[in-house]
């Protein structure tokens, strides 16, 4: 409820506004008890003709009912806006006559007063593009809603700094610091002033109410309960919104929300008379990304690659000049940049080299150096499949051709066991290694590091157990190695 602030000594000027009668409504005022029943049992013969700016209202056996009309309509004014000093400047004009046969009719009369009058107030109105859109109680009021639309987005301080700088004449600002934000504006989407207006007092809004009127279009927002068999796209459809609109109208609603029986959701579709522009200017620090080098290398093999250098980010402090409206982000312009420290270029080597996947048909020793410890043959009661290795210079176990991994991992009585099919009817087993460099799949070239040497699996020590299939028999390895 709105009031004047006695401290500020404005009296409000309530001017008696009248119009062209169109209809008679029924009285608003009963009559059977009051000061002005009494009045209207009056027996005096002498009449007053009433005039109301200039238009003939009736007329009545005495003027006290038409005064105390007046003297009841201030009072429930004055019961709505306490704070308010009324005051009434009339305009009424009665013109007795003498009439022997009490012709007054008191009731109709206060019908017709009470339908055309009407109580207005001096007040101050925020006009948006030539209109009037809010109504307070004083100019005062009216530049605090302007304020706190203002401070919907920016604090008191930055406020009071930025109109602080302004007042001075051509200030000079010093270059911002790391993560500093400064104000260069704070303005109002659409051209307004404030006018003295007379309007009814209900009219006269709470600044807090002017606030969201103009932010929103309303001060009541409608809202729908969610039914069974209601979906996002259904509300929206029905209420004339996109699911983006409904979305926004409902923070914490997702297109995920799952939407439950009875749940209210704002559906009113919201049009601000006036939004807020902030111009800001940000200086801010931030990683400048290294970037992926790849180098090719011909003695590398296809598909292989390793890391020649670390990529390490940059960083630079950059001064962004911009603009939010009503807090959304509408420009965003770079306008001066340092590089502290310049990025690191992740570098990686890619083999090119193609490695054939079919062999020779004659293998390499498929160890450094070491000797043969146990050959194939008869050995301890079984057939001993293939020959054994000991006591190499160091224990890589290298691919014997060139062939495709079918086999790398764990086979029981072999231990870490690999198996290279080389494409042309051979296949070469290799058994008891502590450790598998290659993987199903690979393509290995002759001497080639797959594993390195151990004991895993049946073994007595550290070494090959080394096999050669042809065209899926077994056969002596010692015949094919050179």
């Amino acid at each position: 409820m709105l009031s004047l602030n006695n401290k500020l000594k404005t009296n409000k000027l309530l001017l008696l506004k009248t119009t062209v009668i169109t209809a008679m409504a029924a009285s608003v005022i009963a009559f059977s008890n009051g000061p002005i029943a009494s009045a209207l049992s009056s027996n005096s013969t002498k009449i007053y003709h009433v005039y109301l700016d200039g238009t003939y209202i009736g007329n009545v056996t005495d003027k006290n009912v038409v005064n105390k009309l007046i003297d009841e309509r201030v009072n429930i004014a004055k019961k709505s806006f306490t704070n308010i000093d009324l005051k009434i400047k009339q305009n009424v004009k009665y013109v007795p006559e003498q009439d022997a046969r009490s012709t007054a009719n008191n009731k109709e009369t206060v019908q017709n007063f009470n339908n055309i009058f009407q109580l207005e107030a001096e007040a101050s109105a925020i006009v948006i593009n030539g209109t009037p859109v809010v109504y307070l109680d004083n100019k005062d009021s009216a530049e605090e809603v302007i304020k706190r639309l203002k401070l919907q987005y920016v604090t008191e301080a930055q406020l009071h700094e930025l109109e602080a700088r302004k007042a001075q004449k051509d200030p000079v600002l010093p270059p911002l610091e790391e993560n500093q934000t400064r104000l260069v504006d704070v303005r109002l989407s659409e051209n307004l002033s404030i006018e003295a207006k007379e309007i009814a007092p209900e009219k006269i809004m709470t600044a807090a109410d002017a606030v969201t009127f103009l932010q929103k279009g309303t001060l009541e927002e409608k809202k729908y309960a969610v039914a069974t068999g209601d979906a996002l796209e259904t509300i929206s459809h029905d209420h004339g919104l996109k699911v983006g609109e409904l979305l926004a109208l409902n923070p914490g609603l997702t297109a995920n929300s799952v939407l439950k029986i009875g749940q209210e959701l704002n559906v009113t579709q919201l049009q601000p008379y006036i939004e807020v522009i902030v111009d800001k200017e940000v200086n801010q620090k931030e990683e400048i990304p290294f970037t992926n080098q790849i180098i090719e290398d011909a003695s590398l093999p296809k598909g292989e690659t390793k890391e020649k250098q670390a990529g390490q980010n940059g960083s630079r402090l950059v001064t962004y000049q911009i603009s939010e409206q009503n807090g959304v982000n509408i420009k965003k312009e770079q306008s001066n940049e340092k590089v502290l420290a310049q990025p690191v270029n992740h570098m990686v080597v890619k083999g090119t080299k193609v490695i054939p996947s079919r062999g020779e048909g004659s293998f390499a020793w498929p160890a450094v150096g070491g000797y043969i410890s146990s050959k194939m043959g008869t050995r301890w009661g079984k057939m001993h499949k293939g020959i054994d290795i000991a006591r190499p210079s160091n224990k890589t176990i290298k691919a014997a051709d060139n062939g495709v991994v079918i086999f790398s991992g764990w086979s029981n009585s072999y231990g870490n066991k690999i198996i290279i099919d080389h494409r042309n009817g051979f296949r070469t087993l290799y058994g008891h290694m502590s450790s598998l460099k290659v993987r199903v799949g690979q393509t290995v070239s002759k001497g080639t590091a797959i594993g390195i040497m151990g004991s895993t699996g049946d073994s007595t020590g550290v070494h090959l157990h080394f096999e050669v299939y042809k065209n899926g028999s077994l056969v002596n390895p010692l015949s094919y190695l050179n």
